[in-house]
């Protein structure tokens, strides 16, 4: 099957309004779906993957014990806590959806290019984060990357490559 490059960048600016008004409301994932299927925010989307990361993330969120005040989280969160400079319960909302979706990517979809992962999040970032957010999260899915993919980071790191 071939890959609509455009298609996808549409999913994920999507999957980040979604999963951001998830984490707001905790709504019903068959409502939130809907909704955006209705509004046409995916007319031009790759729906299928929008579907599948969206409910791939939210199903490991719900899985996962509330983290208490001070712990680093759980389940994906623990992608990327130990990276953080404060608490993943402090991080901006928008911050948090753009990590834990790019953290599941990287670690769900590894037929995804690592570089193209980091660079669609980090311009998503640019556009619904604050100003200078989008260097913090660069640095965070870089990290969670070299965790995660040690052989394609390393390669795509090497002299020459």
């Amino acid at each position: 099957m071939k890959i609509n490059p455009r298609a996808r960048r549409q999913a994920r600016r999507a999957l980040v309004q979604a999963l951001y008004q998830w984490q707001m409301t905790g709504g019903d994932t068959v409502v939130l779906l809907a909704q955006f299927q209705e509004d046409d925010t995916l007319k031009s989307a790759d729906t299928e993957f929008f579907r599948e990361i969206l409910l791939g993330v939210i199903r490991v969120l719900e899985a996962a014990t509330p983290p208490a005040e001070d712990a680093a989280g759980t389940g994906i969160d623990t992608l990327f806590s130990s990276y953080l400079d404060r608490k993943v319960a402090e991080l901006d909302k928008v911050e948090l959806a753009v990590l834990r979706l790019g953290a599941y990517e990287l670690k769900e979809r590894p037929e995804i290019p690592y570089r193209v992962v980091i660079d669609e999040y980090v311009e998503l970032t640019k556009v619904f984060g604050a100003e200078a957010s989008h260097k913090y999260i660069n640095g965070v899915l870089d990290a969670i990357a070299n965790d995660l993919r040690p052989i394609e980071t390393a390669h795509h790191r090497a002299p020459g490559a």
